[in-house]
């Protein structure tokens, strides 16, 4: 599997989660109780793989396309910046939930806005990557490039999509499935 191929499936993997992080707060806008635990374990996900393992690779690859061709480069945009404001966002998002937990005073609509912002960006930004920065990059980029690439990489399996899956997720692994199984049977 290449680079690009690992990075777009972790991206349809994130996209999972944030279809369940919705379900999970049209639930908690109309006054139930969502599933926290599952929501604690999205969190515990974001707050390690995307910033510790996926954001890191396409940083090398973005670095690379600057290089080969700064013109795609420069209408991708600022993918650092992008990460960065990724990551505040996603903080608010984990204060929110702490706040609910902990039964301090917050608005439900603070809540939801606070998330439905973090969602909305996170999609935004991975349709961007999907559609313009992959392409630049798999056209500009040499083969040494991407050998290059590859060998500064570790090898850490996504904890919530391989096979050898942290026990933190196992909840939200079987919440997803479950999500997954009420779907299909209102498709039938």
């Amino acid at each position: 599997m290449t680079i690009i191929e690992r990075l777009s499936r972790e991206h349809r993997n994130i996209e999972m989660l944030l279809g369940v992080l919705e379900r999970e707060l049209e639930i908690f806008d109309r006054a139930g109780r969502p599933d926290y635990e599952v929501i604690r374990a999205i969190i515990s996900y974001f707050e390690i793989y995307p910033e510790v393992y996926h954001h890191p690779q396409e940083d090398l690859v973005f670095a690379k396309l600057r290089l080969r061709d700064p013109a795609a480069a420069a209408r991708v945009g600022d993918l650092a910046l992008e990460h960065q404001k990724g990551a505040e966002r996603f903080r608010r998002v984990a204060q929110a939930i702490d706040g609910v937990l902990a039964d301090r005073e917050i608005l439900r609509q603070n809540v939801d806005h606070i998330v439905r912002e973090f969602i909305e960006h996170e999609r935004h930004h991975m349709m961007m990557e999907d559609r313009y920065f992959f392409p630049a990059a798999l056209k500009a980029l040499r083969p040494e490039d991407w050998s290059e690439i590859e060998s500064t990489l570790t090898n850490h399996d996504d904890p919530l999509f391989s096979e050898a899956a942290e026990e933190t997720f196992d909840v939200l692994r079987a919440r997803i499935l479950q999500l997954e199984e009420e779907a299909e049977a209102e498709r039938r």
